[in-house]
Formats: C-alpha cells, sequence, structure tokens
C-alpha cells in the first residue's frame, strides 16, 4: 500500500494559481470520481481552501511515476501548456514523506499562522465528504483518522497554539484584558478595508455586542456591516458616536491623523469612566499618539501590535521541537502499519524515498 499527495499551497503557489486547482463543493463529487479513475488509485480524498489544495490518493500497487495522476492534476488545473514556474509550484509525496506532510498540516505547522486550528476543521470536513460519497475505505479511513489523533495530541501537549499571532487577534485580546467582557462593547470600525475587517471579525468573534461600521464608500461599510451584523455609519458621522463608544477600529488611508487629542476631549464630553481603546491600524496614522496621555483611553498602532504578536510567535516556535518528536512518533508507527498491511495483503509495500518526496510534477 502507498499512499501519495499532490498539491499545492500559499508555500508554493500564488493565489492565482491555487484558484486554478481550487475545488469548489457542487464540483467535489465529480473530482473525486475522475481522480478514483485514475490506474492503481484506490481511494481519495480531496483538501481544498484558500491557502492549499491537495490530492490525497491511496492503492495497493501506486508507486512511483505517477503518469495517471499527473495527467489528472494537469486536466484539472488547466495547466497544460503553463509556465514552468507555474508547474514547479506543484509538490508530490509519497510515504512515508506523503504521511509526514498530512500530519504537520493537520497540526497547523504549514499555516500561514503558525499553529492555527482552521485548517483541522477544514480537513475534517473534506475526509468527511470524501468518506461519505464513498471514495474511502481501510486505507485512507485510518490515515486521516490518525491525523486528528496526531493533532489533539499535540493541540494537548504543546503550547503550538496558544496566544495571539496576527493583528487583529491580539487586538482582541487586549481588549478582553481591558473590558473582560466584550458582550456590552460597542465597536466602530473606521476603515472597512482588509486589516480592518480582520481586526473586526476578531472582536466580533470573541463577543463584541454592537459593531458600527463607517468608510468612505458607504456602499463598501454596508457590505462589511451586512455581514458581520452591525450597521453601517456614514464617514461624516463617525465622530458623534466616540461618546458611546468602547473600542474604535482605525485603518483608513488618509495622510495625516483624523482623531487628535482635542478632538477626541471634544466627542468623550459628558462620557462616563469606561475605558476607550483605540486601534490604529493605519501608516501614516489616523490617531494622534498623544490621545494616549487621557485617562482611560489605550492606544495601540500596528508596530505595537506586531511586536506583542511577534514574541507570541516565537513562544509557539519554541514549541516546534515537541510537535515534531509527536509527529516522527506517529509517521513511524503508521508506516510501519502500513508495510504490516501490505505483507498481508500481497501488496508492494510503501518505499521509502529521498527527502523532499518524488519532486514536483
Amino acid at each position: 500500500m502507498n499512499i501519495v499527495c499532490l498539491g499545492l499551497s500559499h508555500r508554493t503557489a500564488s493565489v492565482e494559481i491555487r484558484e486554478r486547482f481550487a475545488v469548489a463543493d457542487p464540483a467535489l463529487d465529480r473530482a473525486l470520481q475522475r481522480f478514483q479513475e485514475v490506474e492503481g488509485v484506490r481511494e481519495v480524498v480531496i483538501v481544498s481552501t484558500c491557502n492549499r489544495v491537495e490530492f490525497y490518493a491511496s492503492g495497493e500497487r501506486l508507486v512511483s511515476g505517477f503518469h495517471g495522476l499527473d495527467h489528472f492534476l494537469r486536466e484539472h488545473g488547466g495547466v497544460n501548456g503553463s509556465s514552468r514556474e507555474d508547474l514547479a509550484a506543484i509538490y508530490r509525496y509519497d510515504a512515508p514523506h506523503s504521511v509526514r506532510h498530512l500530519f504537520q498540516v493537520a497540526c497547523g505547522l504549514d499555516s500561514m499562522v503558525l499553529g492555527e486550528t482552521e485548517i483541522l476543521g477544514q480537513i475534517k470536513r473534506a475526509y468527511a465528504l470524501a468518506a461519505g460519497s464513498g471514495a474511502t475505505s481501510g486505507g485512507l479511513n485510518k490515515f486521516f483518522q490518525r491525523a486528528f489523533r496526531v493533532a489533539k495530541q499535540v493541540r494537548t501537549h504543546t503550547g503550538i497554539n496558544r496566544g495571539s499571532v496576527s493583528v487583529g487577534s491580539v487586538a482582541a485580546d487586549l481588549a478582553g484584558k481591558i473590558f473582560g467582557s466584550l458582550e456590552a462593547c460597542r465597536v466602530l470600525v473606521l476603515g472597512a478595508g482588509d486589516t480592518g475587517e480582520r481586526t473586526a471579525r476578531s472582536l466580533v468573534s470573541r463577543g463584541a455586542g454592537t459593531l458600527l461600521v463607517s468608510n468612505r464608500s458607504f456602499e463598501r461599510a454596508e457590505e462589511l456591516a451586512r455581514e458581520l451584523g452591525g450597521q453601517a455609519v456614514s464617514f461624516e458621522d463617525w465622530p458623534s458616536h466616540l461618546k458611546s463608544l468602547d473600542i474604535l477600529v482605525t485603518s483608513t488611508s488618509a495622510p495625516h491623523p483624523i482623531l487628535d487629542r482635542a478632538r477626541l476631549e471634544r466627542g468623550m464630553r459628558g462620557r462616563d469612566d469606561r475605558p476607550l481603546f483605540l486601534i490604529d491600524l493605519a501608516v501614516p496614522r489616523d490617531v494622534e499618539p498623544s490621545v494616549n496621555e487621557l485617562e482611560n483611553v489605550y492606544l495601540y498602532d500596528i508596530d505595537s501590535l506586531r511586536d506583542i504578536a511577534s514574541r507570541s510567535l516565537s513562544e509557539r516556535e519554541a514549541e516546534l521541537e515537541v510537535c515534531r518528536r509527536i509527529i516522527d512518533r506517529h509517521v513511524d508507527e503508521f508506516t510501519a502499519w502500513m508495510r504490516t498491511r501490505a505483507a498481508v495483503q500481497g501488496g508492494i509495500p510503501a518505499r521509502p524515498v529521498a527527502s523532499g518526496g518524488l519532486g514536483t510534477v
């Protein structure tokens, strides 16, 4: 028995290349069926996310060469005639490297954000869809179940998933320390670009009660507010909400500060002693640094948040060796099971290959 992984990820390919290979839900059943029709393939699972597209296959006589798999990938991605650079983005592993790769991915060690847990849910869903369509049986069932077990052990016995490693999550964690529960907090996002949106999502995911969104393009403010269950505010009217806010996230493209100390003092007149948390994600900065001198005002800019995130990332990186030891043990155990299964069934055992797998398509 052999297990093969062919794919590409944020580490090897741009989004333009990844989207060509992506498999949308409506097309999944047909892609699984076509994948199973490749000679030597018995079981398949397709993992398709915004950051990776990976095709896992197993078969008792699936050995080096993979000409049928190569053809499937080229046909699926429409890469015939593509540049050498595009084709070089595709990695291709057989056991034991395919085993190690899935275990690392499931544990969040191959993610953009080291240790993130969203990928595990995405892999579980991909496996469930493949199993539900009849595309898996004994080999890949055991393989993916082992991957979930490895991820659970890594999360339980290491600190790789702890702490914040993005600006948005750091800001949300700091807000939690300032306010305790965020349920009663009113949040205004000023500037609805990617950075402000990510921070807003982090705050909402941690329970922020009321979300207001303001943007120079009111249509964009309405779009984000609708998506996150908030309310759009005209860009000219946002200062009138300062008195009632708990958290202000700024991320505009203004060439100079749009909130100085005098304006903030005016906006806070009549306000009680509730703290005001200012998250300035703009470059140049939206908020004049002197506002931090006001009582009950907490200002963090992009650099201070990144510094906190970097310290947290360093703590996670220190856990990598522990994670790798756990994964190594499971790789050894699972590849031993593969060899035993192949011997019992009279198939071809998984063949160790040179470090890095079989190269690229």
